[in-house]
């Protein structure tokens, strides 16, 4: 049930497609409906497995799922968006239920990699509001990657970001009076595979601290960087180390941790062309 009160929620960007997955026809029409009118598009679809083959050809800009389809549950769905490098981290997933919405319920969808949680009675208003904000950061991300600072195979930073990244974390570190390491890998000699180059990025969001810096050097090679000392930088290594063991059998590591009194000064750039010289050697 959608609550009668999600008809107006002011202004929208339009021209978004949002992918709206429900086998409820009542439910799966009024959320269109509320969508359309604001401005967006809207494509619908009944089981995870169509939405998974519709998604693939159409590329939505994010996803309203029901939490349980007739073949699957949104659940195990999220989890396969997420997984899919056409949409990742960055497309926003929705998750919506007939059912019970207590803690556990939105927990459970959270870590699957859902963005949101809505029970019943649905409030549209708040979904339009969510679905605003959230396409709003698909888009600066989208900006961002065009502008050249993420990778567009791994999410991570390019070379210029990482260096921008690096460059506002050791500001922010000589403030603290703390440190700063920079932990680099190479992952063989030849050109790492596009299937390579994505697990290696989802293992290095998930094993480096959110507030490091994860980058691609090159190719085949990637860095960590983050405000820490060298004992935090050798601990850090391990744990990448540990983490790439099952990816790739020739892994090669390097860590650099710039003297305290450098920081204010630090040339990122420098930095990062120094550990990938060290990595190729």
């Amino acid at each position: 049930m959608v609550t009668p009160s999600s008809a107006s929620s002011g202004p929208e960007i339009p021209g978004g497609l949002v992918l709206v997955a429900n086998d409820h026809e009542w439910t799966a029409r009024s959320v269109e409906t509320i969508l359309v009118a604001a401005g967006y598009r809207v494509v619908r679809t009944f089981t995870a497995a169509e939405t998974m083959d519709v998604a693939r050809r159409r590329l939505p800009d994010a996803f309203i799922l029901d939490h349980q389809l007739p073949d699957f549950s949104g659940l195990e769905l999220c989890r396969q968006i997420r997984e899919d490098f056409r949409f990742g981290a960055s497309t926003p997933v929705i998750i919506t239920t007939a059912g019970p919405s207590g803690r556990t319920q939105r927990l459970a969808a959270y870590e699957a990699g859902a963005w949101e949680f809505f029970g019943q009675p649905l409030d549209g208003q708040a979904l339009l509001h969510k679905v605003r904000a959230y396409l709003a950061a698909r888009r600066e991300v989208i900006r961002v990657t065009m502008a050249g600072l993420l990778d567009p195979e791994t999410m991570l930073y390019s070379r210029l970001g990482l260096a921008r990244r690096t460059a506002e974390l050791a500001s922010d570190a000589q403030r603290r009076g703390e440190g700063i390491a920079c932990v680099a890998m190479t992952v063989g000699d030849g050109l790492a595979d596009r299937d390579l180059t994505q697990r290696i990025g989802e293992l290095l969001t998930r094993t480096a601290r959110t507030a490091d810096a994860k980058g691609r050097l090159g190719p085949n090679s990637f860095a960590v960087i983050g405000a820490t000392d060298a004992a935090g930088a050798a601990t850090l290594a391990r744990r990448l180390e540990q983490a790439m063991a099952d990816v790739h059998p020739t892994l090669r590591m390097v860590v650099n941790v710039p003297e305290l009194a450098t920081l204010k000064e630090l040339d990122a750039f420098s930095l990062l062309e120094r550990t990938a010289t060290e990595l190729a050697a």
